[in-house]
């Protein structure tokens, strides 16, 4: 209406020569198209864009009409039909104003709902959750259900799904399509890996004395070949364990290692055995440890590291766009796990002297525990072979309606070497659980997240997290940035006792979760009571170990992560076998269905809780108290090693301890910002949230190579750019090692005290906000 009165305007208003013309171009295609006549519109004298017929530019001028001009029919005509335009033009504001008053007395008079968005017209989405906390929290206990759990289960049961295999590819369709019935946008990663598998009616051997012992078992990545030596028992061949040997003037160069399951993975056992020179290794489960029927086939890896271990640090998406490639985590020395009972037999037969104090609690029947002379000569045969496999990560999304762009990722494993039901069939159908039942709370119940939640199920987790892995490597500078979390699901049930390893930033948040949750025995007693111990931390929180699922995620992409498990005192003796059935995980765990339900009530809040608030409950101070204690030790080190000559005095600490201090002063600032900050200012709250998420990334060396260092997190990854390695290189000085390095030492320190600057200076917000005398 408002162009209406301007033309109306223009009609009662316009004087001679006024631009009664346009002819334009869209100014930003051709700035120079811009043609204005300057005249009436009844001049038809002057050609157009003021050129005559001799081609030369004329001025243009106004052309003023004569009397008898004004009584030509053409402009009579001219005239009428603008009195009449004129004419349709008022009646048309008349109406309009009418119009307007009319809706606006209506409007006063009763209530009217507004009008759905036209197809031109943006969607309005209410941004802000309409739930309180409470009602997200009831809404989930209600859809996560033990009878939709049971029936998860019963569909994702299955005795042959091995990476790559039929069965693997049948259950990522099966959680395909059940994505797709919970209304997401699903997609499928598909990867070509390398796996090292044993051929079919092929088996590995141990020779001992006269006597062959064929295993069926295998470490997927073991150097292939035979290896000759004699045995010596390591106990669980650790660092420690072998460094007494040594002392003890038992050399393990040459040697075959026998060594027991447990303590730390089969793949740190055979590194720490290549260290020392070993020939080879063979790994058994003590009875111990380990309650197991003697004959029991055990499987596992050997591969340092996580991902396709033939593309380190790089995605296996096409394999023949890749050099031949390895990881430095293989292994060059055979690797063999052995049966009890073979254990046994060699054990039995053994000589030498006793092992040192604690080493002989082994509960294999008629051995007398002993370290083994240079006479029990025993032969390893490994004869795994190389295979190339097609595996497939499935995934779904539920998208937030603040930032979609930012979401957390709830993982769990799919594959198995047999069953698998407490390794993968119980999170698989978790993971799915909490899918149906999160659609359902948005649906039906009125929940809104403000993030967006991934829910990934991984293939070849059994190989070492490979296909979680390869999607990280393939989608890292995005995953980085925008993914604010993990939750893994991976043998998620195997007891009634909870443990979590995770980033310190998510300790906080798992604390309040289990103040929510309640105990599969008793719904009126929370999880939270029945902790033993006065420090909460102390009782639940264990160290993230290489082999957890969740570490790739945390020390390679820098997302804060957590592994939530129901365990036991000792590790489940079936992971790793073809026994890891329901019958046998039932024989040991009471309520088994409850406790599956309180543990996807645990993974369920914590994820909701991190789309749900306008914050992410991440506790970025946690990581100071960590930097503190490592920073301390080393200090105390480097005086102790300055006082008696062996550093030299210029290595100062100071630098060290300026940028720990930079970092709480940053961390410090925050929650001062935080404190006060108007939630409802989304900008605000997402900038905040940005820098909360980038403590993880920025821990991450920038020193190294993802390639050659691939878990590059300073304070709980591996390698050289590891607060760790400062302290082990300082151990080293002190003990004289020929390891011993000052002048790594020197750059290491200056790598690790810039790393945590850096840290501290994105901590803090703009550069502007910076006060730093580093």
């Amino acid at each position: 209406m408002d162009q209406a009165r301007t033309t109306i305007t223009k009609i009662f208003n316009g004087t001679e020569g006024s631009y009664t013309r346009f002819l334009t171009q869209n100014m930003e295609e051709d700035s120079s198209n811009v043609e204005m006549k300057l005249s009436s519109d009844t001049d038809e004298e002057v050609g157009a864009n003021g050129v005559v017929d001799n081609g030369k530019p004329q001025h243009a001028r106004p052309v003023y009409a004569s009397k008898s001009g004004l009584c030509n029919p053409r402009n009579m005509c001219i005239a009428a039909s603008v009195i009449i335009f004129t004419t349709f033009l008022i009646g048309l504001l008349i109406g309009s104003s009418m119009y307007k008053k009319t809706t606006e007395d209506k409007a006063t008079s009763c209530k009217m709902y507004p009008p759905g968005p036209s197809d031109d017209e943006p969607i309005q989405i209410e941004t802000v959750p309409s739930l309180d906390w409470s009602d997200i929290t009831k809404l989930l206990k209600d859809k996560l259900t033990i009878s939709g759990i049971e029936k998860s289960i019963s569909e994702f049961s299955s005795d042959n799904h091995q990476a790559g295999s039929a069965g693997d590819e049948k259950l990522a369709n099966n959680v395909l399509t059940k994505f797709k019935e919970y209304g997401m946008d699903p997609w499928i990663d598909s990867h070509f890996v390398k796996t090292q598998d044993l051929p079919k009616g092929v088996l590995n051997k141990v020779t001992f004395g006269d006597k062959e012992y064929l295993e069926s078992g295998y470490l997927s990545y073991s150097a292939p070949g035979t290896a000759e030596g004699a045995v010596l028992y390591a106990y669980y061949g650790q660092e420690d364990d072998l460094r007494q040997l040594q002392d003890l003037g038992n050399d393990p160069k040459g040697r075959v290692l026998l060594v027991r399951a447990g303590k730390n993975s089969y793949a740190e056992k055979v590194a720490n055995a290549g260290k020392v020179g070993a020939s080879a290794v063979l790994i058994y489960r003590d009875p111990a440890d380990y309650m197991l029927n003697l004959d029991t086939a055990l499987f596992g890896h050997v591969h340092l590291g996580s991902g396709d271990p033939y593309t380190p640090g790089f995605p296996s998406f096409n394999h023949t766009q890749f050099p031949p490639a390895k990881s430095s985590g293989l292994p060059s020395i055979p690797a063999q796990t052995i049966k009890a009972s073979t254990a046994a037999a060699i054990m039995r037969e053994m000589k030498g002297r006793f092992p040192p104090r604690g080493w002989a609690d082994g509960s294999l029947q008629g051995v007398e525990y002993r370290l083994g002379s240079v006479n029990d000569t025993v032969s390893v045969e490994v004869k795994n072979v190389l295979t190339e496999i097609q595996i497939h990560n499935v995934f779904g999304v539920i998208k937030g309606l603040v930032d979609p762009d930012r979401y957390l990722v709830i993982g769990a494993q799919r594959d198995a070497w047999g069953a698998g039901f407490a390794k993968s069939t119980i999170g698989t159908s978790l993971l799915l659980e909490l899918a149906r039942a999160i659609t359902s709370m948005i649906h039906e119940g009125g929940f809104k997240p403000r993030r967006s939640i991934v829910f990934a199920s991984w293939s070849a987790g059994e190989y070492g997290a490979v296909g979680a892995t390869e999607w990280l490597e393939g989608y890292l500078p995005s995953l980085s940035m925008k993914a604010f979390s993990y939750i893994s699901l991976d043998g998620i049930v195997t007891g009634s006792t909870f443990k979590a390893s995770a980033s310190p930033m998510m300790y906080d948040l798992i604390q309040s979760t289990l103040k929510e949750v309640s105990s599969p025995t008793d719904s009126s007693v929370r999880l939270i009571s029945q902790i033993s111990g006065t420090n909460w931390e102390t009782s639940v929180m264990e160290p993230m170990r290489m082999d957890d699922p969740a570490y790739p995620f945390m020390t390679f992409s820098g997302i804060p992560s957590v592994s939530l498990r129901f365990t036991q005192d000792k590790p489940y003796p079936f992971f790793g076998t073809t026994l890891d059935t329901r019958e046998n995980l039932k024989s040991r765990v009471a309520n088994l269905i409850a406790q599956i339900k309180a543990a996807g009530e645990v993974a369920g809040l914590m994820a909701l809780r991190l789309v749900h608030d306008h914050l992410l409950r991440l506790n970025t101070e946690k990581y100071l108290n960590i930097m503190r204690i490592r920073v301390n030790k080393i200090n105390k080190e480097v005086i102790s090693l300055q006082s008696n000559g062996r550093l030299p005095k210029t290595l100062e600490m100071k630098w060290f301890m300026s940028a720990l201090g930079s970092y709480g002063r940053a961390s410090r600032s925050l929650f001062t910002l935080i404190q006060n900050s108007d939630l409802e200012d989304l900008e605000q709250c997402r900038i905040i949230n940005d820098r909360i998420m980038g403590v993880e990334r920025n821990l991450l060396s920038p020193y190294v190579s993802p390639q050659t260092t691939p878990f590059r997190h300073i304070l709980l990854g591996s390698g050289s750019c590891t607060l760790q390695d400062v302290i082990t290189q300082l151990a080293a000085i002190r003990e004289g090692s020929v390891s011993a390095n000052t002048d790594v030492l020197k750059n290491q320190f200056a790598l690790a005290t810039w790393t945590i600057q850096s840290c501290a200076n994105a901590l803090a917000g703009n550069v502007w906000d910076m006060n730093n005398e580093l």
